[in-house]
């Protein structure tokens, strides 16, 4: 059956949460800077899905996925708890051309953050459905708040995120296979502080520090397949092209290519398999392209001494591209629960030489542990819950401004990640 247009008070709805998500800081469970899934239900499973679609968040991970999804509705909430650290141990040289920290440990504020996401789906006929999607992800947000740091009070980075989609997905005639499409628009906020130290190497040293909430808006794309080869195996795979985002006009003496930070592209692949009538077992692997954005994958030397900050070939925070293997579970015994489980794993993308800039922006998680259920309370609704716990991850590195081997500077991090969702009109 064709479904209307959302009518007046979704449109209310979906502004409040644009609202919410843009004055949230963006902070996730992090794979780099990328959230370790989208939905709570997909949370549950560590992020493991493009070949199992569950909730209209599937969008975000395969578009593909919401041919099979279906009418329905979700909203969710995580409240996120990220616990950064930096270390440096080592007094400086205080040589001539060193760039020296005071050794300190220090925790960054700002524990707590609060996520909200939105998910619709709506039939077009039959095979064909129209979904729009909000929500956010992230991880760079650091506030350090001694004066400890590039001899500068507060010290921090403030990155938000928005992406607002529609996807358009279809079957097969045969209903088994399914192709999906989904523009993004991206708007992001950024703000850094503390950073002023660094004006004899940047281009533009009024633009590099302390200057407010800059914002930027840019456009890409998702497409997908999801193909349910037997009555117990699916396969899907998708693509998300680079953004190509406005510069940070305000920060073009800090980011390289005059204040650019475009959002890498990533690349996923998966396989579902039901094990029995109960128990549902999904793998993706996923690889992001952090080495292709140059402000975000720029060594930090020789670039530095090379070029200044907002160059081109300006120094950035060093990333290496991540490649992520998730494993989830799913057990619905019968009746109105369902269970899960995951765990997820990826080598940091900081390298040891990084660890400097990196400070600021210290996405050093590798293993993610997570648990989840859902509940139905009638038909058609249902509660949904995940929790997310990653270990403490570190990477330690020499001070890379100063005498070799007279500073190290450790950065490490823990994360929990507690969300609940409400699905409807399924």
């Amino acid at each position: 059956m064709r479904e209307h247009l959302p009518s007046v008070p979704w449109i209310l709805a979906v502004a409040v949460a644009c609202l919410a998500v843009l004055a949230a800081p963006a902070a996730h469970a992090t794979n780099g800077y990328f959230t370790h899934g989208y939905g709570t239900i997909t949370k549950g499973m560590a992020g493991a899905g493009v070949a199992l679609p569950v909730d209209t968040m599937i969008a975000a991970t395969n578009p593909a996925g919401l041919a099979f999804v279906g009418k329905r509705y979700d909203a969710g909430l995580a409240i996120f708890n990220p616990n950064r650290e930096y270390k440096v141990i080592g007094a400086p040289s205080g040589f001539p051309g060193t760039f020296g920290l005071i050794p300190s440990a220090v925790e960054s504020d700002s524990e707590y953050f609060f996520i909200p996401y939105f998910g619709a789906n709506w039939e077009l006929g039959p095979n064909r459905t129209f979904g729009f999607n909000l929500y956010g992800h992230g991880g760079m947000n650091t506030d350090y708040p001694a004066a400890t740091f590039f001899a500068s009070s507060p010290t921090g980075v403030d990155l938000s995120q928005l992406f607002i989609t529609g996807t358009y997905a279809f079957k097969t005639p045969s209903g088994n296979h399914a192709f999906g499409i989904m523009p993004i628009f991206a708007f992001q906020q950024f703000e850094i502080q503390g950073v002023g130290s660094f004006a004899p190497f940047s281009s533009n040293a009024a633009k590099l520090s302390n200057n407010g909430k800059d914002t930027s808006t840019g456009f890409g794309f998702k497409v997908g397949y999801l193909g349910q080869w037997t009555p117990s195996f699916s396969f899907g795979a998708s693509y998300q092209s680079e953004m190509g985002m406005d510069e940070f006009s305000d920060y073009a003496g800090l980011f390289a290519e005059q204040g650019g930070f475009d959002i890498p592209s990533t690349y996923t692949v998966g396989v579902a398999f039901r094990a029995t009538p109960q128990l549902t077992v999904a793998l993706d692997v996923q690889e992001t392209m952090y080495s292709d954005i140059a402000s975000v994958g720029n060594p930090f030397l020789p670039n530095l001494v090379l070029q200044p900050l907002g160059a081109d070939a300006g120094a950035g925070f060093g990333w290496q591209d991540m490649t992520t293997v998730k494993l989830g579970f799913q057990y619905a015994p019968g009746g109105p629960w369902t269970w899960r489980f995951g765990y997820s794993s990826g080598d940091q993308p900081i390298p040891e030489t990084e660890v400097l800039f990196n400070i600021l922006a210290p996405g050093v998680m590798e293993d993610h542990y997570t648990f989840g259920f859902s509940r139905q309370t009638t038909p058609g609704k249902a509660w949904n819950f995940s929790l997310l716990y990653a270990p403490s991850s570190s990477v330690t590195g020499d001070n890379p401004l100063e005498v070799p081997g007279r500073q190290q500077i450790e950065l490490e991090m823990n994360q929990w990640d507690l969300e609940v969702s409400y699905s409807w009109g399924f």
